[in-house]
């Protein structure tokens, strides 16, 4: 009998779900963000339409369209993010799962921490999020943990920081 993957019998090892979801205010903040994105094409559009009557129509159509498009992604795809964002951090890694269709999960290894950021942009500020950066010598970048408390954020970041000054190794 040969060892599993080499003409053995195949294990499919499957990683358990990292245990913490993100705030439930980062639901909001999403939707924040779709519908100011949102805004960007669509007022320029209306305020032409409006002004231009000429282009009326060729300028409110794509501006209703894309008015409709976003308000449908800011009610369905946040809940949806929420539902499939997972994080956790143990005394040996950082665990991030993330997509649903196209799922990634990230393990970034305390001895393969190289920095630890705390990013607080303006709309996470209003509702009291941050985003933790784990930078580590991996060639796929930085491990990102959006929408959590800011006051967890901040105690993530200092714990983060205390075991990977414990952790042997070079980071690299």
């Amino acid at each position: 009998m040969g060892a599993p993957g080499i003409g053995g019998p195949q294990v499919v090892r499957h990683l358990r779900p990292p245990r913490n979801t993100l705030d439930p205010r980062a639901v909001v903040w999403w939707r924040a963000r779709v519908l100011l994105f949102t805004l960007v094409p669509v007022v320029p559009l209306a305020v032409l339409g409006a002004f231009v009557a000429p282009a009326r129509t060729w300028l409110l159509t794509p501006a209703a369209a894309l008015a409709v498009l976003g308000l449908l992604c800011a009610v369905f795809l946040p809940g949806w993010w929420f539902r499939v964002h997972r994080w956790e951090v143990t005394e040996d890694a950082v665990y991030v799962r993330t997509g649903f269709l196209r799922q990634e999960w990230r393990i970034a290894p305390m001895s393969r921490i190289q920095t630890v950021d705390t990013v607080r942009g303006p709309l996470e500020q209003l509702f009291r999020l941050s985003t933790v950066i784990v930078t580590t010598a991996s060639a796929k970048g930085a491990v990102h943990l959006a929408g959590l408390d800011h006051l967890l954020a901040a105690d993530l970041a200092e714990r983060l920081t205390r075991i990977t000054r414990a952790t042997p190794g070079d980071a690299t």
